[in-house]
């Protein structure tokens, strides 16, 4: 059975002035998901959006909204996205106290759960809480700012995380997905899906591809990256 490939461009590196019409245009491109990052200048030292954002979005697409939580502590903001239309909330380990307790938040709110593991963090965090993720996301930039370069050690860690998804899929018969976040783009999107990731994060790979207004200027870009999904 082939395998589902999923797109998520990463809202970061589109044109702010025109956001609705921008989400709109990528999905139409044959994108899948809406990847939404939060940074509070505290985890991580960049400020971006929140969930008045968030809220104001969820009109204007029927795609996945996958919230990427880089805040510290999580759980008194998980509530808030889950209520303004995010589908999916991840959050790093190392921002909470209680990480079983805040996987367990977002799922009682409606929305699947997951973890993100820094380029340095273990994964051994998985252990103990693997029935209550929907998706394992593996930074392959060390998070804050859009446009970095990928970190080709993130290939080794994507394997290792495709053989516990794998080992507990089979177990459990349940899905998890596991995604990449941080320059990925057409050159280096088939190696990385060799590794085992099925989800994929592109910001400025794919919003670099044009500012201006017209509405098919990400379907070249995202057809490169289709494509070369393709041969894998």
């Amino acid at each position: 059975m082939a395998k589902t490939y999923r797109i998520a461009p990463s809202i970061l590196s589109a044109n702010f002035a025109r956001l609705g019409q921008e989400i709109t245009d990528v999905i139409t491109s044959g994108t899948d998901i809406v990847h939404f990052d939060v940074m509070d200048n505290h985890y991580v030292p960049n400020l971006t959006i929140g969930p008045l954002i968030c809220e104001a979005i969820r009109p204007v697409t029927d795609a996945i909204i996958d919230v990427h939580l880089m805040v510290m502590p999580v759980d008194r903001i998980i509530p808030d996205f889950a209520k303004a239309g995010a589908n999916i909330i991840t959050f790093h380990p190392e921002a909470s106290n209680h990480i079983d307790r805040s996987l367990s938040l977002v799922r009682e709110l409606g929305c699947k759960s997951g973890l993100v593991f820094n380029p340095a963090t273990p994964l051994d965090y998985l252990d103990h809480v693997m029935d209550k993720i929907d998706m394992v996301l593996l930074m392959s930039v060390n998070p804050g700012f859009g446009g970095q370069k990928f970190i080709p050690e993130t290939l080794n860690k994507l394997r290792l995380a495709r053989a516990r998804i794998d080992a507990y899929m089979q177990k459990s018969g349940r899905e998890v997905w596991l995604e990449v976040d941080g320059g990925v783009n057409a050159a280096n999107i088939a190696e990385i899906a060799c590794a085992g990731a099925d989800t994929f994060v592109a910001g400025s790979a794919v919003f670099g591809a044009g500012k201006d207004s017209d509405p098919n200027r990400y379907n070249s870009i995202v057809g490169a990256l289709r494509t070369e999904l393709a041969k894998v």
